[in-house]
């Protein structure tokens, strides 16, 4: 089940028999490595099964995750357009599938289903939105707010569930939302006092949506 905000969600059956027939479906286990930042830039992967962390080395060594991939999600894009080095690596978090296309392959089925073109436009557009919208986050919210920004985006494909629990370290979260690890602790552990998350060997159970949604919202 892809979410409804996917990049092949609205794909009609002849277009993903299409796009199946030239695209090899692969497994991946947890760890692996999906793509690497700086290698060159020659296909283009589409996660259909699992789950996957997008992350990149800053030149001063820290890694920084940008975001974590679902189902629908298409990785590499970037390189493979400009023909330039991959600019994130991309590591399963869970098992799963992914199709892998080439360029010329990934050409060919975008000239036979010219819709294709402007999806992924949107989708490179939805991106560059919420990338700004991590500067924006970064640049002027408390780390409160912050926090509560980020767990709110990791919540986004589970908001039928009052009660989430994120897969995610307190290191993992510390990267994702650039704030230190002290700090992530201090917060999570008061909204644990104040019952509006459960901490759990390091996993975050968020319990109260609509004090973090307050929380959030705090510095807007």
């Amino acid at each position: 089940m892809l979410p409804p905000d996917a990049l092949l969600s609205s794909c009609g059956s002849a277009e993903l028999a299409d796009l199946l027939s030239g695209a090899p479906l692969q497994a991946m286990r947890k760890g692996d490595t999906l793509l690497r930042q700086g290698d060159r830039g020659d296909t283009l992967l589409i996660l259909m099964a699992g789950a996957a962390r997008i992350s990149m080395v800053a030149t001063n060594g820290r890694e920084i995750i940008l975001d974590y991939a679902e189902p629908g999600t298409v990785l590499g894009e970037i390189a493979l357009l400009d023909g330039g080095e991959r600019t994130a690596s991309v590591v399963a978090t869970r098992d799963g599938q992914y199709l892998t296309l080439t360029a010329a392959a990934f050409e060919a089925f975008v000239a036979r289903h010219p819709a294709m073109a402007w999806r992924l436009l949107r989708e490179m557009a939805r991106r560059l939105r919420q990338a700004n919208s991590t500067i924006e986050s970064d640049r002027a919210f408390a780390s409160g707010p912050r926090l509560a920004r980020f767990l709110q985006r990791l919540m986004q494909s589970n908001k039928a569930d009052p009660t989430v629990r994120l897969e995610l370290s307190q290191t993992e979260l510390s990267m994702f939302a650039g704030i230190s690890r002290e700090n992530v602790n201090r917060q999570l552990a008061a909204w644990s006092d104040a019952g509006i998350v459960e901490l759990d060997q390091g996993r975050v159970r968020v319990l109260d949506h609509s004090i973090l949604s307050e929380i959030a919202a705090a510095a807007e």
